[in-house]
């Protein structure tokens, strides 16, 4: 592990003191811009700038000057914000982590981007991706470890705010994109109700799968950017301590002994904390859904790429233009088969969590630690089945493997119950040790 990369920058603590005048929004840009130049060279998890610094001052100082008052100021006054390379941002090209021409992927600027602007966000700088955050991987390193993986796809957004580069980044999750280069990257990652956080202006994966996803240090930084991004976002005040569910079955087995290992610790410091866990059977049919969502969005991907695909293909990396040809040949009648099949298995589970009194759902956020090496970028397994239903997803940094690689823990709530477990998550947190 190389701590010099890890910095503390806690989103909550961050914008209040930005808001307030405290902290002097020019000192803190200078400030940010010189880690960058101190630790980006070597974990690369932004796409190269040559007047970031100039043009952030410039637009610090334009913030001042339409709030000169702090009590007038925006939740998010002066933050630096990571945004993934497949959403559209204005004055940004998008390359979505590929050779096609930056012109063919343009577009009107995506509509979680522009509530964070909006919000007195100041666009730090698109992150890397894996090509059209598929698996082919980019060039970004783990800060806790800068021969292993820091995930996939939303690999710079993870790796950016592990690393102290931003408090805050945008990610999407088509499989497991957020929860799991969040927990390679030791943080928090947010992955909300399937479009809870307005989708427009992405550059689509998946329509039926991708979720926009967040990430930040802490859980209280996550509650501010949910609270900015989230449509008709309520703040739930915890009370008492929720029913702890444990999926067990196939599913679990899925995860490496490991990781496994690691998991059973988690679950009887919490139980020893005073949380009730059930140990209940769910996904008997792991297989059948892993297979079932793999298909439908090899279908979408194809048909979101056919212009591109047909005019750019030999500009395409092999494992994503192999994506493209399996899509292809997807029968559309069994794509909306598949389609048709989300809700009611999404309610299955939720009659499941009814019968049972379960509140969240909690297990490995990945199979186990970041793999060493950069050629892949992990198996989202472990994510797959909670994005195929669109239920609200986060996972928190949940301790260390023996050789000081990050462990998350994922946590997986009711549709539409956002608030509730993030409230959840933030009690967690403290149990966990944070």
């Amino acid at each position: 592990m190389n701590n010099s990369l890890l910095r503390p920058a806690p989103l909550a603590q961050t914008a209040a003191g930005l808001r307030s005048g405290q902290t002097d929004l020019l000192g803190y840009i200078n400030r940010l811009c010189d880690h960058i130049d101190a630790v980006e060279p070597k974990v690369q998890a932004l796409l190269p700038e040559p007047d970031r610094r100039a043009r952030l001052l410039s637009e610090a100082q334009e913030l001042l000057r339409r709030y000169p008052e702090a009590n007038e100021r925006p939740i998010l006054f002066g933050i630096p914000i990571g945004v993934k390379d497949i959403f559209q941002a204005d004055g940004f090209e998008t390359r979505a982590g590929s050779k096609l021409p930056p012109a063919a992927l343009a577009g009107p600027e995506a509509d979680s981007v522009a509530l964070l602007r909006a919000a007195g966000a100041l666009v730090l700088g698109k992150t890397v991706t894996t090509e059209f955050a598929f698996f082919e991987p980019g060039p970004t390193r783990n800060p806790h470890n800068l021969a292993h993986t820091p995930g996939g796809s939303s690999s710079g957004s993870a790796a950016a705010v592990a690393a102290g580069i931003t408090p805050l980044a945008l990610g999407t999750q088509t499989i497991g994109s957020v929860i799991r280069p969040a927990a390679f990257c030791g943080i928090v990652g947010f992955k909300p109700t399937y479009n809870r956080i307005p989708p427009e202006g992405l550059l689509f994966f998946s329509r039926s799968a991708d979720h926009v996803g967040l990430f930040t240090q802490d859980v209280a930084g996550m509650q501010l950017a949910a609270s900015v991004t989230c449509a008709d976002w309520q703040p739930y005040l915890a009370a008492g301590k929720p029913v702890l569910g444990v999926p067990a079955g196939p599913y679990l087995a899925q995860a490496s002994d490991e990781a496994l290992a690691a998991f059973e610790e988690q679950v009887m410091r919490l139980a020893g904390a005073g949380y009730v866990v059930i140990r209940q059977p769910l996904f008997p049919d792991i297989d059948e859904i892993n297979r079932r969502h793999r298909a439908l969005i090899a279908y979408e991907f194809a048909q979101e790429q056919a212009q591109w695909f047909a005019e750019y293909e030999d500009l395409y990396r092999p494992r994503t233009a192999a994506l493209i040809r399996e899509g292809q040949q997807v029968d559309p009648a069994e794509a909306a088969d598949i389609r048709d099949m989300q809700p009611v298995l999404r309610e299955e589970v939720e009659h499941v969590m009814d019968v049972h009194d379960i509140d969240l759902w909690i297990c490995p956020a990945a199979p186990g630690p970041a793999p060493e090496g950069i050629g892949s970028t992990g198996d989202p397994v472990m994510n797959l089945p909670w994005t195929y239903l669109g239920l609200p997803a986060v996972t928190l940094p949940a301790g260390f493997t023996r050789n000081g690689l990050p462990l998350g823990l994922q946590m997986v709530g009711k549709w539409m119950e956002d608030e509730k477990l993030l409230g959840w998550a933030e009690k967690i947190e403290t149990e966990m040790g944070r």
